[in-house]
């Protein structure tokens, strides 16, 4: 539990740091061996979608909470970086979802809030933290609120001002960082930073968002890349199937990386 705790206390440093933390999610063990190997990385996050994909099941809490959890541990136990779990909404079971990632090697999760009534959603950030202390962990919950994935045509304002809103109570709830998704501008960055305080917030990294170097600058505190890294890898795979037939093959900037 010990070695647990230090991985907790160390990925809840990477967030704290000011250096930006940037993380190329992974969703088996392979993926995460190559990403860990990689200069610069110092951290793990599974992607729930990616891993979600690769047993056959659509995004969206499909897959079994058990068949997820087996995957994050596998993961965990390829490397002595710090992993961090996408766990969804929780799978109908937050508390005991993060339980089981913990005891899986997990040391920190994203738990989406789904635009559930505000205290519903602040109280379950508080019963995970509350959980996850007591098995002795700085859990590293990155509280997800989806004002702006799920936000329609709604006003970019209003919107605005319910992740404010969200983010702020999820960070009276314990969680110490908030993870806010889409494709935002710089002012509405600047706004979220502000809100919660430097090496609060997380990102996704998405076309359209400013670069990382900036959002350094602003104070966030992480860029993840959710299904993304898996679409790259597949876009080559399927790249190198379009090549073949017609009539090449394997491009010389492959590496063996297996």
């Amino acid at each position: 539990m010990s070695e647990l705790q230090d991985k907790a206390t160390h990925l809840l440093g990477l967030h704290r740091d000011p250096t930006l933390l940037t993380v190329v999610n992974v969703w088996d063990v392979i993926s995460a061996r190559v990403v860990a190997d990689g200069i610069g990385t110092t951290a793990l996050a599974t992607a729930s979608h990616s891993i979600a994909a690769s047993y056959g099941y659509e995004d969206g809490e499909k897959i079994p909470v058990d068949l997820m959890i087996e995957a994050c541990g596998r993961i965990a136990a390829a490397t002595d970086l710090p992993v961090s779990a996408d766990l969804e909404a929780g799978y109908g079971h937050p508390v005991e979802t993060v339980r089981k990632a913990l005891g899986v090697g997990i040391v920190g999760a994203n738990i989406e809030d789904q635009m559930r009534p505000l205290l519903e959603a602040a109280t379950i950030v508080e019963d995970v933290v509350a959980a996850a202390d007591d098995e002795g962990i700085d859990f590293v919950l990155n509280a997800r609120t989806d004002a702006f994935v799920l936000a329609g045509d709604r006003d970019r304002g209003a919107v605005l001002g319910d992740a404010v809103e969200r983010g702020k109570a999820f960070l009276d709830a314990g969680a110490p960082a908030v993870f806010v998704p889409g494709r935002l501008s710089e002012e509405e960055v600047v706004t979220l930073v502000d809100a919660f305080g430097p090496q609060r917030l997380t990102l996704i990294g998405v076309p359209g968002n400013p670069p990382l170097d900036r959002l350094e600058e602003l104070g966030v505190a992480r860029v993840s890349y959710g299904p993304m890294p898996q679409r790259v890898a597949l876009t080559a795979l399927q790249e190198l199937v379009e090549e073949v037939h017609r009539g090449g093959g394997v491009p010389d900037s492959m590496r063996p990386l297996n």
